[in-house]
């Protein structure tokens, strides 16, 4: 728990200035957090980064995160962060061909998911800061705020599993506390920084929908981990294990409030 607490520390006092500082800082933060992401993917495989599929997809991924408007703006209006990730995945898809099937079309498609799950993550990521510093810690602190009270509540009252196939210390209990955790702290944060697309009485329902998809996002991790029968995604921090073991469920929250229209 010491070593947890203090990674978090760490953490949070280099991540919280740049989610503050906005800009390229943080776009290249987002950018290395994906290629990371796609790492601990293929390494939960036992697939090779270093493979030609292994640079493509997270080439693919960085090419999704960077803001085609800052970083290649020496290209036509007509060519978008999604004709340059396409372009990466044409190149995957000919693998086959010039491994003489070796590498077959189902062995592109991992590469080809992994790089779209974890870069459109982060994309919308970088598309919530640029909607503003208030927009992004409402998406952040929901997350937190989901897992702080999931995990104390299901200390506390947990009694009925969740999904004990996939995640056995995981309750009903627990994840309805998360849910009411998300919505009282929404409800405070809103009240001093109100969203300007929706009004409260919108955004609550919402929120307990983010919590609970959220949740979701962590147990589709879970469930890769189970796969590939490994503990953490990865162990870049110390104590919280890898980029997907923290930001699981904000890959799936993010591109949800985006699609709401919440940034």
């Amino acid at each position: 728990m010491k070593q947890r607490i203090i990674t978090a520390v760490v953490a949070l006092l280099f991540f919280i200035p740049l989610v503050a500082i906005g800009g390229m800082p943080l776009q290249l933060l987002a950018a290395a957090m994906a290629g990371v992401g796609v790492y601990e993917l293929f390494n939960m495989k036992g697939l090779e980064i270093k493979s030609l599929e292994g640079v493509l997809a997270i080439l693919a991924s960085v090419l999704l995160v960077l803001p085609k408007a800052t970083w290649f703006n020496f290209l036509p209006d007509t060519v978008t962060n999604i004709t340059l990730f396409y372009l990466i995945v044409m190149f995957i898809l000919m693998v086959p061909v010039f491994s003489k099937n070796s590498y077959t079309f189902d062995d592109a498609a991992f590469p080809v998911l992994v790089s779209l799950y974890v870069g459109f993550g982060f994309q919308n990521f970088i598309l919530a800061r640029e909607s503003g510093v208030t927009v992004l810690m409402f998406a952040l602190l929901v997350v937190w705020s989901t897992d702080i009270g999931a995990y104390f509540c299901g200390m506390k009252f947990g009694k009925n599993k969740l999904a004990p196939h996939i995640s056995p210390n995981k309750t009903i209990e627990g994840a309805l506390g998360g849910v009411i955790c998300a919505v009282v702290v929404a409800l405070v944060y809103l009240l001093v920084w109100p969203m300007a697309n929706y009004n409260l009485l919108i955004m609550l329902p919402l929120t307990a929908i983010f919590s609970v998809v959220g949740q979701m996002g962590d147990l589709v991790q879970s469930a890769y981990k189970r796969h590939y029968g490994v503990k953490d995604s990865g162990n870049i921090l110390p104590g919280h294990g890898g980029i997907l073991d923290r930001f699981d469920s904000l890959l799936f929250v993010f591109p949800l409030m985006h699609l709401v229209g919440i940034f």
